[in-house]
């Protein structure tokens, strides 16, 4: 499939710079842009198609973790929020192992596709993952499975919803809960979150949504899933400059291998 068969151009033109630009407002407005129906149907049933074909190939994880996704700090008891744990659990699979022709990947490496996302994050070029797993992954939660509250590393994400489960599996969020930059973690916010305190933005997304999120001083959640429909998720990660790949420790911990 092209480009043009792809993307519902008719909702959502990523060719016209009056679009882009009010995607652009909308996301430093919120923090999040949510694109609904921006796959046509038939895109993503191909795409779900190739996913559950290889869903047997997923790398399944069930992991504990802080909110900072850093390492336990020995200056805080166990139970303060630097170090306390949530969990988080799914299956992936990687770069690798998406075909070659799969539509995913036509998207991925469009040219007009990663200007449309440049502009929007304000960034001069986007460029794939230097190693061979990590540009594309595809996320699958079954029952129970969940992603625990967390802030991200990376300044911005890019998401492609292509399966949604029969309830559960919501994306929830607050925005400003830290300002990283300046080394201010919010502990006493952070732990009104954990501890259920504080009102929660969920952002709704059915099948073919595509959502653009700054989640580095944003935290954030997905729901645990349930029902018998896995939600299937596909990961669309570049980096800013060139020759980046993910760390081989970060490699082992999300995929199983290097």
């Amino acid at each position: 499939m092209q480009l043009p068969d792809t993307v519902n151009f008719n909702v959502h033109p990523i060719d016209d710079s009056v679009f882009t630009e009010q995607c652009k407002q909308h996301l430093n407005e919120s923090g999040s842009l949510v694109l609904k129906n921006f796959l046509s149907t038939e895109a993503i049933q191909l795409i779900v198609k190739e996913a559950l074909a290889e869903q047997h190939l997923a790398f399944y994880t069930n992991t504990q973790h802080n909110v900072y996704l850093k390492k336990s700090d020995p200056n805080y008891a166990d139970s303060h929020v630097r170090n306390r744990l949530v969990t988080s659990s799914k299956g992936c699979i990687t770069d690798d192992q998406i075909p070659r022709d799969s539509i995913l990947k036509q998207l991925y490496n469009s040219a007009l596709f990663r200007t449309f996302l440049a502009s929007i994050f304000v960034e001069q070029q986007l460029f794939d993952y230097a190693d061979p797993l990590s540009s594309i992954n595809i996320h699958y939660a079954n029952q129970g499975q969940e992603l625990g509250w967390h802030f991200d590393e990376s300044s911005f994400a890019i998401t492609l919803l292509l399966q949604a489960p029969e309830t559960g599996g919501k994306f929830e969020y607050i925005e400003d809960m830290r300002d990283a930059d300046a080394g201010d973690m919010n502990f006493s916010g952070v732990t009104k979150v954990l501890d259920g305190h504080m009102n929660i933005k969920t952002l709704s997304a059915t099948a073919g949504t595509l959502t653009l999120f700054r989640g580095r001083n944003a935290m954030h959640r997905v729901t645990p899933v349930t029902g018998n429909t896995t939600r299937i998720l596909a990961v669309l990660a570049y980096n800013s400059a060139a020759n980046v790949s993910l760390s081989e420790a970060a490699r082992m911990t999300f995929y199983g291998r290097i």
